[in-house]
């Protein structure tokens, strides 16, 4: 069984700071991490690996430094690991990402299983998952808390919804985005450090993909981003002190004169 996971090296969330003039992220020097969610999605296939045979291939685009968030996913288990990477990618959507993902993975040669994160933490969008499988004509079940198994070329998944959880069989190959409730990431071990220090990151560039002009990079990309910016720190409130009713009286003509009430 040939299952390829998609992951993305981002920002540690609590190193994230914004350009106040450029209104971008400011990466230079943040600690950067693999995706939580795509941690889930190595798990899972590491453990339909155990269960079906096969080969684990880790996937991500992004600037050269992203071959360290495979290696982490080397180090848990996974077999082989990609790296789409060139400056004719960057200012990349979602739509301009999925579409090179899609025709990356496409290059790579037959899989039976995609796996993804539900999302990704830095955008939030759980868009790149979804557009993969559309450009790859492949059926999708999405936000999976967990997956029963493969029989007769076929897997079957439990799917969290508002109102609970669906059960979905789909025929291979099929992509998947997993939710943090289908497992518990491993660890990496010591001899699974050492391989990933060893192995060999492929690196696939525009050369190597066969990408149609215009549907990749910043002019492949319909969305665009006029501003980003963090709020402005609330001013503090002002605190009511004094008998029960005196306070309460204080604090209703406080609420009438500010007209919340």
């Amino acid at each position: 069984m040939e299952i390829i996971v998609c992951i993305k090296q981002v920002p540690d969330t609590t190193e994230v700071k914004i350009d106040p003039e450029k209104g971008t992220l400011i990466r230079d020097g943040v600690p950067s991490i693999v995706n939580p969610f795509d941690e889930y999605a190595v798990e899972a296939a590491l453990r339909l690996k155990a269960e079906k045979g096969g080969k684990v291939t880790v996937i991500t685009m992004g600037p050269p430094q992203a071959v360290e968030a495979l290696r982490k996913c080397i180090a848990m288990g996974a077999d082989e690991a990609v790296l789409v990477s060139d400056r004719a990618f960057a200012g990349s959507d979602t739509w301009s990402t999925s579409y090179t993902l899609a025709k990356a993975i496409s290059s790579l040669g037959k899989f039976d299983l995609i796996l993804c994160g539900k999302q990704a933490i830095d955008g939030d969008t759980a868009q790149v998952g979804p557009g993969i499988a559309e450009h790859l004509k492949i059926s999708q079940i999405t936000y999976v808390q967990k997956v029963f198994g493969i029989q007769d070329n076929t897997v079957a998944a439990e799917r969290g919804v508002e109102s609970g959880y669906e059960l979905i069989e789909s025929p291979l190959p099929v992509l998947m985005t997993i939710d943090k409730s289908c497992c518990v990431p491993r660890l990496p071990s010591m001899m699974g450090t050492v391989k990933a220090l060893k192995k060999e990151i492929k690196t696939l560039t525009v050369n190597d993909i066969n990408l149609e002009p215009g549907l990749f990079g910043m002019e492949g990309s319909p969305t665009r981003v006029k501003r980003t910016f963090t709020p402005q720190p609330r001013k503090g409130g002002r605190m009511i002190t004094g008998e029960m009713h005196e306070a309460l009286d204080e604090l209703v003509k406080t609420l009438r004169d500010e007209k919340i009430v």
